[in-house]
């Protein structure tokens, strides 16, 4: 569903999102292109009936807040970012990460190397139709 929102009300929430909760003005002063507060607030409204926001009411204004979790609409942005600049390979994004120079903490790089034996061992457990062997 968040993929088939226009692109103003995608950003909208997805700095909502990033916010976790946020006024019309936070979310406004948040995004990278500002609209107007009325225009954040009729685009917080349209994503409130699509189900996608919840609002609340606070002392002095509306308090909105995003419906999925966080991390499914991190997880289906990044799908969308690895399909359109790395052809889909997950791999390919996790190099471009990994060579912007960034250190890892040790505790990071443990759970890097955690998930990828993880991965590897999934890949191992099916067979070439894909069909689980344990």
């Amino acid at each position: 569903m968040i993929d088939a929102l226009p692109r103003r009300e995608r950003e909208v929430f997805e700095t909502l999102c990033k916010l976790e909760t946020g006024t019309t003005a936070e979310v406004r002063e948040a995004l990278s292109d500002p609209l107007s507060d009325s225009a954040v607030r009729t685009m917080l409204s349209r994503l409130e009936a699509k189900g996608l926001v919840e609002r609340s009411a606070g002392e002095t204004s509306f308090t909105y807040r995003p419906l999925p979790g966080t991390e499914a609409v991190a997880v289906g942005a990044l799908r969308r970012l690895i399909d359109t600049f790395f052809a889909g390979s997950a791999a390919s994004a996790a190099s471009a990460l990994l060579g912007m120079g960034q250190k890892l903490t040790p505790q990071e790089a443990a759970a890097l190397e955690a998930m990828i034996d993880k991965s590897v061992q999934d890949g191992a457990s099916q067979d070439a139709t894909g069909e689980d062997k344990s």
